[in-house]
Formats: C-alpha cells, structure tokens, sequence
C-alpha cells in the first residue's frame, strides 16, 4: 500500500493499547452513578459528531445511495452488535474488575476467527490452533480460584463472566458484518453509519440527564469514554492503513494487560476508588497466556515459517 509505514503503525497501534487498556477503567468510575446505556449513548453521540466532522472535511462523507437492501441489513446488524457490544461491556464493569472484563473480551477476535472459518471457508491454519489452545489454557489458569464457583453458582461474579462473554459474542456480530461491508465503504464511513443508528437507538434508553449526578471525577472519566470511542477506534483504523493487520492486530492483544497494570497503578495512588487486581501468581500467568494465545494466532503464521 502507498501508506505503509511500519514505525508510525506501531505507534497508532500502541495508542490505541494505551487507550482501550484505560478504557475500562474509566469506565468502571462513569458507571458507578449513570447507567450502562446512557454511557454507551454519550460515547456513540460524541463520536458520530467527531467522526463526521472529520470525514466532512476530507469530503469522505458515505452515500447512502450505494447502500443496497442488503447492504442495510448488514448495517443494521453491525450497529445491533456493536451497541449489545458496548452495553453489555459496561454492564459487566458491574459485577467485575475492569482487568477480568479485559481479558474475557480477548475471546472477540477468537470467536470471530472460528466464525470467518465457518462463514467464509477460510482455512485455519497451525499457529490459529495454537493459539485458540493456549486462549482456553490461559482462561483457566486466570480464573483459577473461581472455577469452581463459575460453574457451581449464579453468583454476581458468575453473572458478570457471562454478560461479558456475550459482549465478545455480539462484537463477533458487529465486525462479521463489517467486513462484508468493507467492499463497499471504507471502515470510518461504515463507523459513521453505525455511530448514527446506534445513537438514535439507544436515545429511548438513555437518561441524560443523570450527568448531573456526576461529580467532577466521575465526569472526567466519561469524557475519557467519550474521547476514546474517537481516538481509540481512529487510531486503530489508521494503524491498518500504514500497517500489516496482522501486525496491528499482535500489538492490539496487548490492551488486557495493559488494563492489568493501570488497575494496580491506580490502586496503589487512588485507592479509595480503584481496587486492585484480585489475582493470585496462576491468574496473573493466565492473564499472559491469554494474550500470548490471541498474539500467535495473529502473527504465529510468520513465526512458523521463519522456523522452517
């Protein structure tokens, strides 16, 4: 591609760590006192306001006249996704630690990756295998102590695994339909399009006015949401484009522990807000596993045959 450059792809894409590592934490403060959908609806809002002026300024603005019947399924399957996606993410911030949720998601793309193979006849090759294999070995070794309760009971902690669960499940809806999409629009447009449907679907469900219940803290957590929604996905897009996504999407596995490390940080300076990570050593390895799992099935391939 005319756009490739290796450097500033690493940089995008370690921007975007940075920021979606944060996210759920901010996250887990906005929520304490608004609920998951005003949230998700403050988040869309801004970002279909920014995004849209971005793109109305490069003159990049979509046509809705190329949007076929089809076309419009798909977009609205994508929008249904990615909002379940992003209320169900902030529902289970309820019940969980940002770090557990963060991880949970990492089933997204290994789920998406099972589903290309199922829809689209792609071929799964070695490293993909390996890599679904060390996912599954790392999720048991992160939830360790609490497998048995995981599977015994309906506790509040079981309920937020499963909710965050369903989160990386209707994600794998959102980017599925995305990328028959991409034949027909870039991914900004196709963001644009989902950020205005799932605005105008969530405004029935949203109140607010419950930002005036926020005091500054938590106010400046959900403009950090809000921000992200914008420099997060934007970054991440512009990575792709300078870079292997392959490469991107290596690095972007990354985000989890970054959440690990910020939750720890904040706890040790804030802690009369953030708790700490309730991991013992095997859950914190989990943790590395996980990533190490999503990481080789992104770039295990290249790996592989430089070995051979």
């Amino acid at each position: 591609m005319p756009n490739q450059n290796p450097t500033a792809g690493l940089l995008l894409a370690l921007v975007t760590v940075l920021f979606w590592g944060a996210l759920p934490i901010a996250m887990k403060q906005a929520v304490e006192v608004m609920s998951p959908q005003t949230i998700v609806w403050y988040r869309f809002l801004t970002a279909a306001v920014g995004l849209g002026a971005w793109l109305h300024w490069r003159g990049q603005l979509p046509k809705l006249s190329a949007l076929s019947v089809s076309g419009g399924v798909l977009l609205l399957a994508a929008s249904l996704g990615l909002a379940n996606n992003f209320v169900l993410f902030n529902t289970a911030l309820r019940y969980l630690s940002p770090a557990v949720v963060g991880v949970i998601i990492q089933l997204a793309p290994m789920i998406l990756l099972l589903s290309s193979v199922w829809l689209f006849k792609e071929q799964l090759g070695r490293h993909q295998i390996i890599g679904v294999g060390c996912l599954v070995l790392g999720l048991g070794l992160f939830f360790n102590e609490r497998l048995v309760e995981l599977f015994t009971s309906l506790s509040d902690y079981t309920l937020g695994v499963i909710i965050a669960v369903m989160a990386a499940v209707v994600w794998v809806v959102y980017a599925l339909a995305q990328k028959v999409m991409l034949k027909h629009f870039s991914s900004p447009q196709i963001l644009l399009m989902i950020y205005v449907i799932c605005t105008i679907m969530l405004t029935p469900l949203a109140s607010p006015a419950q930002i005036q219940l926020m005091d500054p803290r938590q106010l400046g957590m959900l403009a950090f949401c809000c921000i992200n929604t914008l420099v997060g996905y934007g970054a991440f897009a512009e990575a792709m484009a300078r870079w292997q996504a392959s490469q991107v999407s290596a690095v972007i596995t990354l985000a989890p522990l970054c959440t690990i490390v910020f939750v720890d940080l904040a706890s040790w300076f804030w802690p009369q807000y953030v708790a700490a990570t309730p991991l013992n050593a095997l859950g914190y390895l989990g943790a590395v596993v996980v990533v190490c799992g999503a990481m080789f099935s992104a770039i295990g391939h290249k790996l592989i045959r430089q070995h051979n």
